[in-house]
């Protein structure tokens, strides 16, 4: 089965979450990545804890399947390695400050000059323009100054950033798709293109409903909780064991819930409209909490979703890696070591295509500078050629 990216080479620069995201992506949809790393150190990740045996499960399960190579991009011979494999790379991905690749001449504009084919891929904290571009920024800094975090939490507390690492990862995805269109022009004009990615610009794109809001009423919104902002019911509920969702994101369902929940409120004027229903949010909460306190989580969800309400338990990492659904889906793969046996577990593959191939394990992350004498190899068999 032939993988939709396969026969693509993406030379990785980038280094800890958002570049190696979407060099992971792309890997798994099948092109081959070769990965650079400092001489010595590696990428920052190898140093991230937990670890096994003294290796980082936070770097193998953002990097499996990748190749590496150990290179200085400031020593002479190192840099004729580069330029190599760039001269047989289809996509170049880094993520330092701007202007660091500039200095090093490896910049969009000197590389797209020497190699007009090849596409460059950018992700930072603000972007290669405007007149932060130059400031550097973490995860944190893009959640909070992106309006993440404003919106995240419980009233009146203090703004609490997502607790996956959504500044990285978002970016990392929006990385991918560029770089997916970017090879789509290159198919039709033979040209490579920089795909350019802020942080902080992917924040603002997660802002849907927060920018409606805030346009329309001039008011930003504030945290609500588990609260849809603009949806009801749409948030926690306790049962007589604990919390669980309900999810009921149109009238129709509204009038299934009320049926399930015997609760004669479909047509009653507060709560029959979906705008008068955020209205009194509070009081439909404590009428349907009324009902529910009487019974067990199990119970509700059972008899929510045989009426077809959208519902499901609050669950924890580890009971997600459980979920039946969840495995079904293939989305708790075994990272495996270098003899074959499954060292790490890690999330799967959630793009899931007919004509690509899904397996229950991933390749083994790399060695720092394991794949050099290999990497090598292949550029000599390569000399001579170009993309």
């Amino acid at each position: 089965m032939s993988a939709p990216l396969s026969g693509i080479t993406i030379l990785d620069l980038t280094h800890v979450l958002a570049g190696p995201y979407a060099s992971m992506t792309l890997a798994d949809l099948g092109a081959r990545v070769i990965k650079v790393e400092r001489p010595g150190i590696g990428d920052d990740t190898r140093a991230f804890p937990p670890f096994k045996d003294g290796e980082s499960a936070y770097f193998a399960t953002i990097n499996h399947g990748k190749e590496s190579i150990a290179l200085d991009l400031k020593d002479s011979a190192d840099r004729a390695i580069v330029d190599q494999l760039l001269a047989q790379s289809d996509v170049v991905l880094e993520n330092y400050r701007p202007g660091v690749m500039e200095k090093l001449g490896y910049g969009w504009e000197d590389l797209h000059k020497r190699f007009p084919a090849l596409i460059y891929g950018a992700v930072s904290g603000f972007g290669h323009t405007g007149p932060e571009a130059l400031k550097p920024a973490y995860d944190m800094v893009v959640q909070a100054r992106g309006g993440v975090m404003s919106i995240t939490g419980e009233r009146d507390r203090e703004p609490v950033r997502v607790g996956a690492s959504i500044g990285d990862i978002v970016a990392g995805m929006f990385l991918a798709q560029g770089i997916l269109a970017a090879l789509l022009h290159r198919r039709d004009t033979g040209l490579g293109q920089k795909v350019d990615i802020a942080m902080l610009d992917c924040q603002l794109a997660l802002l849907e409903h927060a920018i409606a809001i805030t346009s329309v009423t001039g008011e930003p919104p504030r945290p609500s909780g588990a609260r849809h902002p603009s949806i009801t019911p749409f948030e926690t509920f306790h049962a007589e064991d604990g919390l669980f969702v309900i999810a009921a994101g149109n009238d129709a369902l509204f009038a299934r819930l009320c049926q399930a929940l015997q609760l004669p409120l479909a047509d009653d004027s507060r709560f029959a409209t979906n705008p008068a229903r955020c209205e009194n949010a509070r009081l439909l909460k404590r009428l349907i909490e009324a009902v529910t306190l009487g019974a067990s989580k199990a119970h509700w969800i059972e008899v929510l979703t045989a009426t077809g309400v959208p519902t499901g338990p609050i669950q924890n990492v580890a009971e997600v890696m459980q979920d039946p659904q969840i495995l079904a889906r293939n989305m708790v793969v075994d990272v495996l070591d270098a003899d074959g046996t499954p060292r790490y577990t890690a999330a799967g593959n959630p793009i899931k295509m007919s004509g690509l191939s899904d397996p229950k394990t991933r390749k083994p992350s790399p060695a720092l500078d394991g794949d050099r004498a290999a990497i090598l190899r292949w550029l000599e068999g390569q000399a001579g050629q170009t993309v």
